[in-house]
């Protein structure tokens, strides 16, 4: 039977049982979904050590030699094996304290001794090593590359551990070796210099040498993120096809605002309006992402841009994740358009509104008289009708879920132009990926005269020198966040807590007023202590990362971030974000602990060393995966990465792109005879992305 078709139950040392941790754990179906497994890592098994040559203890390593002598030592659960291994110069100790019982040594033995050696009392020792008797040394256990895989908790309880796993994938190897049909075209293949399916299977997961294997998985990373954009690139295809107003008048509204500017746009954002205007004249419903760093003039693009759409008699809306963002873009919007009088009519709705208060807006937009809509959630209700809505602008789009998004679409008969906004910069290989259906449009410049936010990184012991530090700034005017990563103390957690840090700045701060902001307060009381600090009533706003997104005070002029390390690089750049929005220096001062992990020293550095939001965002994706970084989880790529990474494989990636963009742009339905081997592989993939094109 077919590979692809054999249930994994079937498959030689498998069995019902663990079939069925391989389908709840892994989602291993049959024996093709099996030899997907890929390792995770290889171990040379070719290399012979000597005890002597042992230096360093993150490599494994492999030993000839005989046991010479053990003993036990406790009883029950704390019962150890301990026995002494000499490769005929040297010697070194093995240790087991599981299964003990299980463990059978003989003297005068000749063994072959596997694993990793660990450091005690200045002497190298292993830990429950591999050791095997040299007489069933088999050749596949010296040679080569020898793979690990993945596994979970409920697989090791099973004995389903890596070299179970490897067992498992060996027993297929002689079917495999007979042939797999591939799920590349042998141009593509011959193009980009790609070994075959069925090769690149094989050397995955038992290689000949270090190339064969490094082959082998380019191979299969290309495979996989050429069917990820061939699916974008399908579906961005798909959408171009369907009609959209078309808004070709560049009238007087918009050029009334940006003569009013008292300042020069950035080369950026007139880049991306000209990007935006060619999409909105095109006859072709939009969809776009516009990329911006904080501070990049995201609120001024959106604005032209509706004002665009009302220039050629169309509605627009704004739709922002909070009442405080949707408030803040409603004050920006009418001071930006007071120049034009009562040429623009906008109007705010958030769930704030009274139902008084609501029927003047619902009956502006019916007849056409409120121009622009800025808004929270409030805009999906169905209440809320358009005359003609022709533009929908979506602020942090990530923090919306699908289905809340798809009602705006459904707003008119035709599909209104869709401009999502992000001020989380994301890296060109994952925007590709996530992103991948829409165009995009990135905001790289930030205005001029804005100072960089300087950043500093103390540790948690210097509160006193910070401390003082902020006294000054309240002194010479201005405000203070003071971000915490927990709203209340944690037996479990060792760290700052919001409501202990509160009522510590009020003791060291008695002459100030202090706010304060968490997820776990009502709205109407998280907005009334965000008014206070934005009005100025109050000096010290102490919060969570509540306060992430679009809270825009230019008085404010100090970030404090207390346990820094508990924060991804992105988040902690969206804190920092917050500051330096006025004329004065700003500053961003992260509290850690003393002791760092490598990883958490890295990202202190960078954001020290940096305020360029794309190079921190590349930075997050290197240290925490995509799958990490906020926001990609619920935008949803086309299927999971099981070899493929976004860090390091961007070559890859363009490169299936270009091999993608190919195909689609001459046969988009993959009709042709040569492409129906791709248009197979993404039924078999029951791809079930949250596409942009599936909701508009």
């Amino acid at each position: 039977m077919e590979l692809a078709y054999r249930d994994i139950a079937y498959c030689k040392n498998v069995g019902a049982k663990r079939a069925d941790i391989l389908r709840s754990e892994l989602g291993v179906r049959t024996a093709m979904d099996m030899l997907r497994q890929y390792p995770y890592k290889y171990i040379d098994r070719s290399r012979f050590y000597r005890i002597a040559e042992i230096v360093d203890e993150d490599t494994y390593v492999q030993i000839i030699g005989e046991v010479t002598d053990w003993h036990t030592t406790g009883i029950g659960k704390a019962q150890r094996l301990i026995a002494t291994f000499n490769d005929g110069v040297h010697q070194c100790e093995l240790v087991w304290f599981r299964g003990v019982q299980y463990v059978k040594l003989q003297k005068h033995v000749k063994y072959l001794l596997f694993g990793k050696p660990s450091r005690f009392n200045h002497e190298y020792n292993f830990v429950h090593p591999d050791l095997t008797p040299w007489d069933k040394v088999t050749p596949e256990m010296t040679q080569g590359l020898e793979p690990y895989y993945n596994t979970t908790e409920k697989m090791k309880r099973i004995n389903l551990n890596s070299k179970a796993m490897r067992t498992i994938i060996a027993d297929l190897m002689p079917d495999l070796k007979a042939g797999v049909p591939d799920t590349i075209g042998v141009d593509v293949l011959q193009k980009y210099r790609l070994m075959s399916l069925t090769d690149s299977l094989i050397n995955v997961h038992f290689p000949r040498d270090t190339r064969s294997m490094q082959n082998a998985r380019a191979r299969l990373k290309f495979e996989e993120l050429f069917f990820i954009q061939l699916q974008l690139l399908r579906q961005m295809k798909k959408r171009e096809s369907n009609p959209g107003f078309v808004m070709p008048t560049v009238g007087s509204r918009f050029h009334g605002l940006y003569k009013a500017l008292p300042f020069e746009l950035t080369n950026a954002q007139k880049r991306v309006i000209r990007e935006i205007h060619e999409d909105l004249k095109s006859g072709h419903q939009m969809n776009r992402l516009l990329q911006g760093d904080v501070g990049s003039g995201k609120t001024l693009v959106a604005l032209l841009c509706c004002l665009l759409a009302v220039d050629n008699g169309y509605q627009t809306c704004i739709m922002a994740p909070t009442e405080i963002l949707a408030n803040q873009h409603y004050e920006t919007l009418k001071t930006f358009l007071a120049p034009l009088g009562d040429a623009v009519h906008v109007a705010l709705l958030t769930g704030s509104v009274s139902a008084k208060n609501r029927v003047p807006i619902h009956n502006g937009l019916m007849n056409g008289t409120i121009n622009i809509l800025i808004g929270t959630h409030a805009l999906l209700e169905d209440a809320v009708q358009w005359q003609n809505l022709g533009l929908v602008i979506i602020d942090e789009q990530h923090r919306f879920g699908v289905a809340q998004r798809a009602k705006l679409w459904t707003k008119n008969e035709t599909p209104p132009h869709i401009l999502v906004m992000t001020a989380t910069p994301i890296p060109r290989t994952l925007a590709m990926t996530i992103y991948g259906d829409l165009r995009v449009s990135v905001i790289d410049e930030l205005p001029p005269g804005r100072k960089p936010v300087q950043t500093i990184h103390y540790p948690l012991q210097r509160r006193a020198q910070v401390y003082s530090f902020v006294r000054k700034q309240i002194e010479a005017g201005r405000q203070v966040y003071v971000v915490y990563p927990l709203i209340k103390e944690s037996e479990k957690l060792d760290l700052e807590d919001l409501q202990n840090g509160f009522n510590e700045l009020c003791e060291a701060f008695p002459e100030y007023k202090i706010s304060m902001v968490h997820g776990q307060m009502k709205a109407a009381d998280k907005d009334l202590q965000m008014q206070r600090f934005i009005s100025g009533e109050t000096q010290i706003l102490v919060a969570t990362t509540v306060i992430e997104v679009g809270v825009n005070v230019p008085n404010a002029s100090v970030m404090i971030i207390q346990n820094a390390e508990r924060f991804g690089l992105s988040q902690l750049h969206q804190l920092r974000g917050r500051v330096g929005r006025g004329a004065d220096q700003s500053y961003c001062l992260l509290l850690t602990r003393t002791e760092l992990t490598k990883d958490t020293r890295q990202r202190m550095d960078v954001m020290v060393e940096t305020n360029d939001g794309f190079r921190v965002a590349e930075m997050d994706l290197k240290l925490r995966g995509a799958g990490d970084i906020e926001g990609t989880q619920q935008s949803g790529t086309p299927f999971d990465l099981h070899i493929a990474n976004l860090a390091t494989d961007g070559r890859l990636l363009e490169l299936a792109r270009a091999a993608a963009r190919e195909i689609v742009d001459a046969d988009p339905l993959l009709e042709d005879e040569m492409n129906r081997i791709y248009k197979r592989r993404l039924d078999t993939l029951r791809i079930e992305a949250h596409n942009w094109s599936d909701i508009s």
